[in-house]
């Protein structure tokens, strides 16, 4: 969603987004305790303006950012907007590398295992591919689908490419040779809003939908192994097909193998375990939240961290003990973060929530029967009165 507050970590490091900003800094106890602060609005080039057939200026987007995301080392950080631009960033120390232009406004992005490419995925269904070591190059087409594309991730080999989209399809291809389809993952029936590869189980695949399931695949053979309601966690008597909510972020921890789910329109994380013995996920807990919760993400070596629409205590820290994820007060590095954005608030300050790019991507029903069974008696009775009148004059 354009603008919304989001997070994204890597080990060592973290940003805080929201509309055209984005703050940086580390979060190691050995850090310097620096910030790094860039605004899309102020980038020094921006794509030519689109005109149209008589060639008026046509919509022309804001500066705010859509997407974001680390590599896999955390070297780089890459982020597009809605001015149709992808940006990229080395992280140490931070510098813009390039600002390239996309064909169209993306929703998301990825980085190679490798850290030689950037895929981008858009609304038009496309896929493109942008060198990172060359970071002035222009993309290159890689694979498309017919509707737009929610997500998009690789296998850790980068043998695959997986892409979700709004047809409640998830495809995988080889990365290779992206015209060759390996599967198709079915059973979604509404849109697919996020996709995961499990990294240390790199077989298994972690989807969700506006059909509020969690769902694992074995996605090389397009297997579906188990279907979690998520809706059924919140009331154990809502049926399968209610469109409560869907899921705005998979995020997980290889340590002891914890998933955490965050709900576009209720302020609750859910946690499973995965149990990669039996391949099957399990219900753990439930975090409850007083404000809205934008954003969630697990670091490997402090714990889950919450970003909430709460200018006090805007980041949250937690850990694990005892088998249970509990919030942690006193850490230098959470107060840290929590005081500068304070001190920032204005960056994610009216951000809007995710729920309002997905509510848009339900499917859309009409019930036009009953409207014209109701014309159709009408017309009946017209004719029988007419009828009468004749007989009767």
């Amino acid at each position: 969603m354009a603008g919304s507050a989001a997070l994204d970590v890597s080990r060592g490091g973290l940003v805080v987004r929201g509309g055209s900003r984005f703050l940086a800094t580390g979060t190691d106890r050995s850090d310097d305790g620096s910030f790094f602060i860039y605004d899309c609005s102020k980038a020094e080039k921006k794509p030519q303006e689109d005109k149209g057939e008589e060639g008026q200026t046509l919509y022309k987007g804001s500066d705010n950012i859509l997407a974001s995301t680390f590599s896999r080392s955390g070297n780089y950080f890459a982020l597009t907007d809605d001015n149709k631009r992808l940006i990229l960033f080395c992280t140490k120390p931070w510098k813009c590398l390039s600002i390239r232009t996309v064909v169209r406004r993306c929703t998301s992005l990825t980085f190679t295992a490798t850290d030689e490419k950037i895929l981008v995925a858009d609304k038009s269904g496309d896929v493109y591919s942008f060198s990172v070591l060359v970071p002035h190059q222009s993309g290159r087409l890689e694979l498309g689908h017919l509707s737009m594309l929610l997500d998009v991730a690789l296998s850790p080999d980068d043998r695959y490419i997986l892409t979700a989209d709004r047809d409640e399809k998830i495809r995988v291809s080889l990365f290779a040779a992206p015209h060759n389809i390996e599967s198709f993952c079915l059973g979604h029936t509404e849109f697919v809003s996020r996709i995961f590869v499990v990294p240390n189980h790199p077989d298994l695949l972690l989807s969700t939908s506006g059909d509020c399931t969690l769902r694992l695949w074995e996605y090389k053979i397009g297997k579906e192994l188990q279907c979690y309601h998520l809706n059924r966690l919140r009331n154990p008597e809502a049926t399968p097909c209610e469109k409560i909510f869907a899921v705005s972020r998979i995020t997980y921890c290889c340590q002891e193998n914890y998933i955490a789910i965050l709900c576009d329109c209720i302020p609750v994380i859910y946690i499973f375990q995965l149990d990669d013995t039996k391949k099957q996920l399990i219900y753990k807990q439930q975090l409850t939240f007083n404000h809205r919760v934008w954003d969630i993400a697990f670091e490997e070596t402090q714990g889950l961290w919450v970003l909430q629409e709460c200018r006090e205590m805007p980041v949250l820290l937690y850990h694990l003990e005892n088998g249970q994820w509990q919030p942690i007060s006193k850490n230098e590095v959470l107060k840290k973060i929590s005081n500068n954005l304070h001190e920032n608030w204005t960056m994610v300050e009216g951000s809007p929530g995710m729920d309002d790019s997905f509510s848009s991507l339900y499917k859309t029903t009409f019930d036009n029967m009953t409207n014209y069974l109701k014309k159709k008696e009408e017309r009946v009775q017209q004719q029988l009165e007419k009828k009468k009148r004749r007989k009767n004059p």
